[in-house]
């Protein structure tokens, strides 16, 4: 056990000396600090945005799925590419609008677009409620992975503060820089670890093709929808596509992502890179299976992989493996934590409380909004419970929202500032009311996360089309925005309207 614990920590300690590094190229600006002088590599770009986009929601919830409720969680096939398609066809528009505009959170697009104060304090809340539950997902899922490495010699409690006192230290003194650096290596992890933890734990009931015939000979219901507990049909295999895709995407730290990038031919592979990484997926379909058949009644179903690995694996093998969960969890809250800090400093704290703040003092609060929302997420883990997956689908079905007026922000001139805001409060409103209000959760059997987009997206359209927006500037500045990026990036489209070539040359 004092082994396992020592690889773990070694691991943890990593991103300590790569914050001490990075911190010797950090300059004292809030640009630099949030999003890296808006100059971060290809290299960088992919791991961050992969490291951030699979957590521990991926490492440990999608094993815990499968040995719970059955194939539903296939869908993170498909979620996989909807994700790198919309970094792709949104994000590259988002970071091109950053660029011109000098954005650092969605508060900033939005709220210059909608041309609203109203909205940008929503937008700005939404990102803060909502990225919190997220958070803590990361923190619980790294403490199971210490509590049962250890064997219960490091309690819950102490593993997630010890996980999170880490985190605030690196991110402290690096920034964003510290966890892109730091994504690079535990992305490449994560990926190994759930491919081969699952290829191993097949092996001890002889195979994966061995796996699936005494599963299908003992637990049939394992492999088909709607799953052993009759809940997992079609209708939330489309939401879990649909939500957690939109989502993650939605949460401010894909933004600052999207807002970090050096160049935008960047944006063009990262489909196929994050479609392609979807494939260690199989390796957690291998592991919840095998649990069902070898860990059968397991209370806590979050713990069915660090269980099985400390049961069956030796013992340098499975820390290895957890010291990859370690930092599924670990590359996600780092960027989660850094986001919200972001939110917190330049949409409250600059915005409304000191506008003539200095850039160091501007840094110097975004730090303390580390140890505060770090506080919140860790206290929100002691007390707040339930299964990993199900915390974070609800998490991103409220950050899932934004979607709608981000779209139109980047598409539509008729989008109004008056839909944007009621379309985001009745699908807020609507996720909430079906989680933790109504009696019925799932209508149809379809998640509360897609009733609100479907209320959000049909306020959004009818009030769009049934007012007018009066402020034309605003109007204009966008569109010939968007006109100069369909001339730089996609020639192919423009219609023969005029563009401002040194406008565009500007977002290069």
């Amino acid at each position: 056990m004092t082994g396992s614990i020592l690889i773990i920590a070694a691991f943890m300690i990593i991103p300590l000396i790569v914050g001490l590094v990075s911190s010797r190229q950090l300059q004292d600006t809030s640009e630099d600090f949030f999003v890296q002088g808006r100059a971060m590599g290809s290299v960088a770009v992919f791991f961050t945005v992969a490291a951030t986009w699979w957590s521990a929601f991926a490492f440990l919830g999608s094993n815990a799925t499968f040995y719970t409720s059955g194939p539903v969680y296939l869908t993170a096939l498909a979620w996989n590419l909807l994700f790198g398609f919309m970094y792709y066809w949104i994000g590259k528009r988002v970071w091109y609008l950053g660029k011109r505009f000098n954005y650092l959170t969605p508060s900033d697009l939005l709220g210059d677009f909608y041309n609203s104060e109203a909205l940008r304090v929503l937008v700005a809340v939404i990102t803060l409620v909502f990225t919190v539950p997220y958070l803590q997902i990361q923190l619980t899922g790294g403490a199971y992975l210490i509590e049962v490495a250890s064997g219960g010699v490091v309690p819950f409690w102490l593993a997630a503060l010890l996980f999170y006192f880490i985190i605030i230290v690196y991110v402290w003194v690096g920034g964003i820089r510290a966890i892109a650096w730091t994504d690079v290596i535990y992305g490449a992890l994560l990926f190994f670890g759930m491919m081969f933890a699952g290829y191993y734990i097949s092996g001890q009931v002889g195979g994966p093709v061995e796996l699936f015939a005494r599963l299908s000979a003992s637990s049939p219901e394992h492999l088909t929808m709607p799953g052993p507990n009759g809940n997992m049909g079609y209708g939330m295999w489309f939401s879990l596509f649909m939500i957690v895709a939109i989502g993650a995407f939605m949460g401010p730290q894909i933004w600052l992502r999207m807002y970090s990038v050096k160049s935008g031919r960047l944006f063009n592979l990262m489909p196929f890179l994050l479609g392609l990484a979807a494939f260690a997926y199989f390796g957690s379909v291998l592991t919840g299976y095998t649990g069902v058949l070898l860990e059968p009644g397991l209370e806590n179903a979050d713990q069915v992989l660090p269980v099985m690995l400390m049961n069956y694996a030796p013992y340098l093998l499975a820390s290895l493996i957890m010291a990859a969960g370690a930092a599924a969890a670990m590359s996600t809250a780092n960027s989660q934590i850094h986001a919200v800090s972001t939110v917190v400093t330049m949409d409250i704290y600059q915005r409304y409380v000191n506008r003539n703040a200095s850039q160091s003092r501007i840094v110097f609060i975004g730090r303390l909004s580390l140890v505060g929302f770090s506080l919140a997420a860790y206290i929100m883990a002691l007390t707040v419970p339930g299964l990993l997956v199900t915390i974070g689908i609800a998490a991103l079905a409220g950050t899932a929202q934004l979607i709608v007026p981000t779209i139109g922000a980047i598409t539509w001139r008729r989008a109004h500032p008056m839909a944007a805001f009621w379309g985001l409060v009745a699908g807020v409103s609507c996720v909430l009311w079906l989680t933790y209000g109504a009696d019925i959760s799932n209508p149809l059997g379809l998640h509360a996360g897609i009733w609100g987009l479907i209320i959000n997206t049909t306020l959004f359209v009818v009030l769009s089309l049934a007012l007018e927006r009066r402020d034309h500037d605003v109007v204009e500045r966008f569109d010939q925005a968007r006109q100069d990026y369909v001339a730089e990036y996609h020639p192919e489209q423009c219609d023969g309207r005029q563009t401002v070539v040194g406008d565009a040359n500007q977002a290069r």
